[in-house]
């Protein structure tokens, strides 16, 4: 009898009415608001406007799910296209299915579109949001477990993961919960991200950089346990070498960039720098109503108080005129 254990959902789907309401996907969109919420936070704390964050994410978010999806199709075709499959499956996103490596990848692409169209540095986005993004995954990782799916090997420890289902190939009984590794490592990524990025002040993708290498770490031993079918190159899930060189790619793009790019970007928002001016008129009006306080040059001298003269109407100074 085993005296503790992680239980697993009876279902991952609740109906209201006939509208089907499934845990996995409440977990992916849970995760979104979560991202833009801090990537937000962490945009107006650079110098950007509020609301940036979440423009750029309606381009990376429809992006990001195309990728994911199409990662996992390709990568586990076999599941959709052998015989006896239905290859209609392969548009059932609810059932669970999404690779994270397609996801940043075509994600990154969106991300860069609605960048460019609102002229922002790609990196400097990429940085603010890079937290973001490891807790939108350590959120959406819940979501397996509302499937039962994507579990480890065989265990008796007191915080198995007890699996009930015996669909599709599914044999009950109690796993490591890989789900759960994984979504506690990605918390780690996300503060380990944001404590680097105050102590080293990262920038120009260097913030990105270092989620995306953390992230691997973490996924290559997590990989490692798990059980369900993969393809296998060399003696290692295909997702292993994925995480592999995508780490030392990440590495070394941090080590080429701080040698190229130092320190931060001053300006990552041009309209949010130029805010407080365009409030307050033209440049050159800011400029000359707060010029440390320099008499204008067509300012009238003051006559002496023992010649008292006739007051004569006030003209505007030229340089007024212009500036209307």
């Amino acid at each position: 009898m085993e005296l503790a254990y992680i239980p697993s959902p009876s279902r991952g789907v609740l109906y209201l009415g006939p509208i089907p309401l499934r845990g996995y996907a409440f977990c992916i969109i849970i995760g979104v608001f979560i991202a833009v919420w801090l990537g937000n936070r962490r945009w107006v704390a650079r110098g950007g406007q509020s609301g940036t964050v979440a423009d750029i994410a309606v381009w990376a978010v429809p992006f990001g799910l195309v990728g994911g999806r199409l990662y996992h199709v390709i990568t586990d075709y076999e599941l959709y296209f052998s015989p006896g499959r239905d290859w209609v499956d392969a548009f059932k996103v609810w059932q669970g299915g999404l690779g994270i490596w397609g996801a940043i990848a075509l994600g990154a692409l969106g991300a860069w579109i609605g960048a460019r169209r609102r002229g922002i540095p790609m990196p400097a986005y990429a940085d603010a949001v890079a937290p973001g993004i490891a807790l939108a995954q350590a959120m959406g990782r819940w979501g397996n477990w509302f499937n039962q799916e994507l579990y480890g090997r065989e265990t008796h420890l007191p915080w198995a993961l007890h699996i009930t289902s015996s669909e599709g190939g599914r044999v009950p009984g109690y796993y490591h919960p890989t789900f759960l590794y994984e979504s506690l490592w990605c918390i780690g990524v996300a503060f380990l991200v944001m404590w680097a990025d105050r102590r080293f002040k990262l920038g120009h993708g260097r913030a990105f950089a270092l989620y995306v290498a953390a992230y691997c770490v973490g996924r290559g031993w997590i990989e490692y346990m798990r059980v369900d079918d993969a393809h296998h190159i060399l003696g290692l899930r295909l997702n292993d070498w994925t995480a592999l060189i995508v780490f030392l790619l990440a590495v070394t793009y941090m080590i080429v960039s701080s040698r190229l790019r130092p320190g931060r970007e001053e300006i990552v928002e041009p309209l949010a720098a130029d805010g407080p001016v365009a409030s307050g008129g033209s440049a050159e009006g800011a400029e000359t109503d707060t010029g440390a306080g320099k008499p204008a040059a067509s300012e009238p001298k003051a006559e002496p108080a023992d010649e008292p003269k006739p007051k004569a109407p006030a003209e505007e100074p030229e340089s007024a005129t212009k500036k209307s």
